[in-house]
């Protein structure tokens, strides 16, 4: 019951992060899966992108009807995404449960420093909504493979993207990050299935608890200043991928290809962060 409990109130906490910034789902829900439910990591992977997918279909909704999401945007990046999560999904199927959770705490590291870093400010920057389309299939195909691979890295990803690409501003990027997670989600889990199984009543719990925190998220956001929120989350992040790499470095004996696997998602994030911190012009 206690387990149970503790489940339930932190899959809360990933709906508020999901409803508030749009992103931290799978940054939360894998370690949450791992160390509180006990489920091996392939499982855990598997069945945080189901429960990240259906809260961020959920949590759209208040941004839909408040006029933040930019449906041609969002489609296709998110359709770009979803092919590479479901190759990273099945790529993941093929390889060692530590090799993922040290990539997966690699991304946490590398998130958590763009938060925390954030986007410096731009003076007068017009907006743009005319899309370089291939550019944006390219990033969305690279960033729904660390997605479907580490099962992580979506959100962080995704806005910091649609905030380059397409100049949205942040309230829209949220909004419309919020379709391509879902969409990219529910196919990174698509491509997990081959080789992990979920517990049905344990995604059922996290689901549903997650879904009602996104809701809450949503009506939380603006309402607490964005770079407080960002900096503390992003600090938290900090820690859990600290601890999450810690217990790798004393427990897996294929740390090197984790890393190496780490290092390759690194390198598809990279190019999004980088660009994300430049000033616009």
């Amino acid at each position: 019951m206690t387990v149970l409990v503790l489940t339930a109130a932190l899959a809360t906490v990933i709906g508020v992060s999901l409803g508030m910034l749009g992103g931290g789902g799978s940054i939360l829900a894998v370690p949450l899966l791992v160390y509180v439910t006990g489920l091996p990591a392939k499982e855990a992977i598997a069945t945080s992108l189901l429960v990240v997918g259906a809260t961020s279909a959920v949590a759209v909704i208040p941004h839909l009807r408040a006029g933040r999401v930019r449906w041609r945007t969002g489609l296709i990046f998110g359709l770009a995404g979803m092919t590479g999560a479901y190759a990273g999904g099945r790529i993941a199927g093929h390889l060692p449960a530590g090799v993922l959770l040290t990539a997966f705490a690699v991304m946490m590291l590398a998130t958590a420093a763009a938060m925390i870093r954030g986007r410096r400010a731009s003076v007068d920057k017009p907006v743009s909504y005319d899309l370089p389309v291939p550019r944006v299939i390219a990033d969305g195909v690279a960033v729904g493979l660390v997605t479907g691979l580490a099962g992580a890295g979506g959100g962080f990803l995704v806005v910091p993207a649609l905030a380059l690409l397409g100049g949205l501003p942040m309230p829209i990027a949220v909004g419309t990050s919020l379709v391509v997670i879902a969409m990219q989600s529910f196919a990174g889990f698509a491509g997990h299935l081959s080789g992990a199984g979920i517990d049905p009543g344990l995604a059922a719990v996290v689901t549903v608890t997650a879904i009602a925190g996104s809701l809450l998220g949503t009506r939380l956001a603006g309402r607490i200043p964005a770079e407080t929120l960002r900096k503390a989350f992003g600090w938290f992040v900090v820690a859990m991928g600290l601890f999450v790499l810690g217990r790798q470095l004393h427990a897996s004996p294929v740390l090197w290809s984790g890393l190496a696997v780490a290092l390759a998602a690194g390198a598809c994030a990279f190019r999004a962060f980088r660009a994300f911190r430049q000033p616009a012009r």
